[in-house]
C-alpha cells in the first residue's frame, strides 16, 4: 500500500468555504473512478495551530496505482479546475506500508 499525503495553502483570494468544499468534494468524487485508489479524504477544517488550508489523504494499492492516479483523466480534471487555480503552495509525502 501506499499513502499519498498533500497539503496545500490557498491563494489568499481563494480562501474561502467554497472553494475548500469544491476542492473536498471533487477529489473525494474520484473514489470508485480510479485504479487502484483505495480510500481518499480531504481535510478543510483546521486548528488555529495549522500552516496550511487543505489535506489530501489517500491510498493506494501500490506506487504504480498512484502513478496512475496521477495522469488518470478524471484526477487532471479535478486538479486542473477545483485545485491547482485557487492553490500558491503544495507539499507531498508519498510513503509505502
Amino acid at each position: 500500500m501506499v499513502k499519498h499525503i498533500i497539503l496545500w495553502k490557498l491563494k489568499e483570494e481563494h480562501n474561502n468555504l467554497e472553494v475548500k468544499q469544491g476542492i473536498k468534494s471533487g477529489l473525494e468524487s474520484l473514489m470508485g473512478k480510479i485504479p487502484g485508489l483505495v480510500e481518499i479524504s480531504v481535510q478543510t477544517d483546521k486548528l488555529p495551530s495549522s500552516n496550511a488550508d487543505v489535506m489530501l489523504y489517500s491510498v493506494f494499492e501500490n506506487e504504480d496505482a498512484l502513478k496512475g492516479y496521477a495522469v488518470h483523466p478524471e484526477h487532471v480534471y479535478v486538479a486542473d479546475n477545483f485545485v491547482r487555480p485557487f492553490t500558491e503552495m503544495r507539499m507531498c509525502l508519498d510513503f509505502e506500508v
